[in-house]
């Protein structure tokens, strides 16, 4: 692939999002794509809702995957990334595209403890879609990948709600920041700098961690590749399974754009589809 052909998505998706046009970029992006099969309210109490995409062609349970978007903990919402829903989905995934809440509604932790409750329900309600909540993978993309990512080392969050994070059939890392500086843009959401650490997935490497699967773009200049390759290294380090796919010459959405223009990114979701295929790892 050319790095002209990879610098189309990202120059599109910069000077969309930099002029304020979210709305227009998630229209092109979405151009055609079904809206989900099912919208649940996970939460009542915060109203927080998922959407659900049943998998296409499945001969039974599908792997289930939870879903979180991207967007400096401040912006995103479920309907933008049904995209990323529908491309798992025609691939014999169940894919659960989870909101949570964002700034300044609420900051760390407690969009933790919305995703957490994302997850349980999948585990709970997955086979009343077509899903195995045996095979149960949790993914994002930037902020998302922060939160994917800190629940599959972090094991608190989980447990409070009877599920143990060696328990995930794996972790699937977008253009993650897990050990990023939260500095003066984003102390607000993150709390006093006592808290800072917490919010960092490379501190809580144990070796009692599901398998992971790290995409980065190795010229991104929004989170550091460095993000990645630190927290694969932990992992290798426990003996934690991980895989680590570095994008030549691509940007920070190069992940996004190999789910919805997978010819421009085509290592992306491949990468994704066999990692999830992969034979199940034991519960522990």
């Amino acid at each position: 692939m050319t790095v002209q052909r990879q610098l189309v998505p990202a120059l599109a998706l910069f000077a969309l999002l930099s002029s304020g046009c979210e709305r227009v970029f998630f229209g092109a992006v979405n151009h055609d794509v079904p809206t989900a099969n099912a919208t649940v309210v996970y939460a009542p109490d915060r109203g927080l809702a998922l959407d659900v995409f049943r998998p296409h062609g499945s001969s039974g349970p599908a792997p289930t995957l939870v879903f979180f978007y991207g967007g400096a903990w401040k912006r995103g919402n479920r309907e933008q990334y049904r995209f990323v829903g529908h491309r798992l989905a025609e691939h014999g995934v169940l894919a659960i595209v989870a909101d949570y809440r964002t700034w300044p509604r609420a900051g760390f932790p407690a969009f933790m403890d919305d995703a957490a409750d994302a997850v349980a329900w999948a585990r709970v309600h997955a086979g009343e879609y077509g899903g195995d909540p045996q095979r149960l993978f949790v993914a994002g993309h930037s902020a998302g990948a922060q939160i994917a990512g800190l629940l599959g080392t972090d094991a608190h969050y989980l447990a409070e709600r009877g599920i143990k994070a060696g328990q995930l059939s794996g972790v699937i890392g977008l253009s993650g920041p897990y050990d990023f500086n939260v500095g003066h843009t984003y102390a607000p959401i993150f709390g006093t700098p006592s808290q800072w650490p917490k919010a960092q997935a490379v501190n809580f490497v144990d070796g009692d961690e599901p398998p992971f699967l790290l995409v980065h773009g190795d010229a991104d200049r929004t989170v550091e590749v460095h993000d990645s390759v630190e927290l694969a290294g932990k992992l290798r380090d426990a003996r934690v399974p991980v895989t680590l796919l570095l994008l030549p010459g691509a940007g920070h959405m190069a992940p996004m754009t190999g789910l919805y223009a997978p010819r421009r990114e085509p290592m992306v979701l491949p990468a994704m589809l066999d990692f999830i295929r992969s034979p199940a790892t034991p519960t522990r």
